[in-house]
């Protein structure tokens, strides 16, 4: 079962991500120990996904996820099932403030395409028969730039990056008409590359590398992936600035990728982080076409318990409206609330208030 969409993004949204519970935590434990069959792994995970579906619907959310509850991290575990792509245990893990992630990443193996039995389509099923219609199913998968990350280009394999780039968009092309084939209207890019091409804390070497060109290669691989894609197929992309045990991994505004990304990439929102400081200015949002995608503002934290005061949240959707029309606009938390399986430094009960407040502060905006 499909919904036909007219309003997604939705005026209270989240980024999809939930906090995992100690009972799944524990069967992904048994599972890995050999205690678990993965029919009964998969038992558990049905159960808890079925609990925070009913919980989103109770919260008013009209668009509902799965917590991204199968997954342990929200980007490796889509791309290691392409071909062309392993996962493997490197040296380090991720650099994060003040700490580094569990060691796991992905590499470049073989020519990339879309694994027309990647697990995530099943998921994608089961999702849609769990909320039966009764809300809108959101999905998120990585943006096809994530597979321009540090690392993962073999140049054995891929001596041009303009050839690897196109293998990227055909195999993305297949990916979206895929999840479109199961039933899926509405799926989220979770994009950490190109806001990393923002960020004035992520050190360049501006004579080895070129940025523009880069970002003007990340807007082609996006709007190219995008191309092909059913009109009723809703894509919005989120830009994080990392997320991992509620540290993050770079900052700084969107200035620099503003005038190609807002002003020409093709989807129809754009999730963005605003929760702090390092988000900078609203400046950036008037490259947004009027009447273009709809901007998505994360304003709320997930990155902590603590609740934010409604009129300052209000004030700063008020600020953003004088760059975006108001009907243009929406409100999210800046992140999901558990980018790996570790999840962020709250509670669960913190966490359905934050998007409880989502849904009531939104109301008291829009209607």
């Amino acid at each position: 079962m499909s919904i036909t969409l007219t309003k997604a993004p939705f005026k209270a949204d989240h980024v999809g991500s939930l906090l995992r519970p100690d009972n799944l935590h524990n069967a992904r434990k048994e599972f890995k120990e050999g205690n678990l069959t993965a029919a009964q792994l998969r038992e558990v995970e049905n159960k808890e996904i079925e609990r925070i579906v009913d919980k989103q619907i109770e919260l008013g959310l009209e668009s509902v996820t799965d917590g991204e509850f199968r997954r342990t991290w929200f980007h490796l575990d889509f791309l290691e099932h392409l071909n062309g792509i392993e996962g493997f245990v490197p040296e380090q893990g991720y650099q994060f403030a003040g700490q580094e992630t569990e060691k796991y990443d992905v590499r470049n193996n073989g020519k990339i395409s879309f694994n027309p039995d990647h697990p995530f389509l099943q998921d994608v099923k089961d999702l849609i028969n769990i909320v039966n219609g009764r809300a809108t199913v959101k999905f998120a998968i990585p943006s096809p730039n994530m597979l321009f990350n540090d690392g993962i280009l073999n140049p054995d394999i891929y001596p041009d990056l303009e050839a690897y780039a196109d293998d990227i968009i055909k195999t993305y092309q297949d990916a979206l008409q895929a999840f479109y084939d199961t039933g899926l209207r509405y799926l989220q890019l979770d994009d950490v590359y190109i806001a990393g091409l923002a960020a004035d804390s992520v050190p360049w070497n501006e004579e080895a590398t070129d940025r523009d060109y880069l970002i003007d290669l990340a807007v082609r691989v996006l709007n190219e992936s995008l191309a092909e894609k059913p009109d009723d197929l809703i894509v919005s992309t989120h830009l994080c600035r990392g997320n991992y045990r509620s540290t993050w991994a770079f900052s700084g505004g969107y200035d620099r990728i503003a005038p190609k990304l807002f002003a020409k990439g093709n989807v129809d929102g754009f999730f963005l982080e605003y929760d702090d400081e390092r988000s900078g200015g609203f400046n950036p949002l008037k490259y947004i076409p009027e009447d273009g995608p709809r901007v998505v503002l994360g304003v709320i934290t997930s990155k902590s318990g603590e609740l934010e005061d409604k009129d300052e949240v209000v004030a700063r959707i008020k600020g953003a409206s004088e760059y975006v029309p108001l009907n243009q606009l929406c409100l999210s938390p800046q992140c999901g609330f558990a980018s790996t399986h570790h999840g962020n430094e709250l509670t669960e009960e913190q966490q359905w208030t934050k998007l409880s407040f989502v849904t009531e502060v939104a109301k008291e905006i829009w209607e």
